[in-house]
């Protein structure tokens, strides 16, 4: 199985938001403060986007966007749901 790396497309939508404000992978987005509950809508729809394929309503747990991370786990463990259907 290929495995992809998301985290540098996942990185580059997270700068248009903070900047010069580095996050480690593993840092709580949501602590920052820097964001809002739009953004939250914007990253949602930049994960379907980006990565082709749709969040579903038991996807939307802060715990899957809470950091680049969590992000990634969210898209692999879609994508391999994907391919063992």
């Amino acid at each position: 199985m290929t495995t992809h790396d998301n985290k540098p497309a996942i990185r580059a939508f997270l700068a248009q938001y903070f900047g010069e404000h580095r996050l480690a992978d593993d840092a709580d987005i949501f602590a920052t403060g820097l964001v809002n509950s739009l953004f939250v809508m914007q990253l949602v729809l930049f994960v379907e986007g980006e990565f082709g394929m749709a969040v579903e309503d038991d996807d939307l747990e802060m715990a899957n966007f809470s950091s680049v991370d969590a992000i990634d786990a969210l898209i692999t463990r879609k994508r391999s749901v994907a391919v063992s259907r």
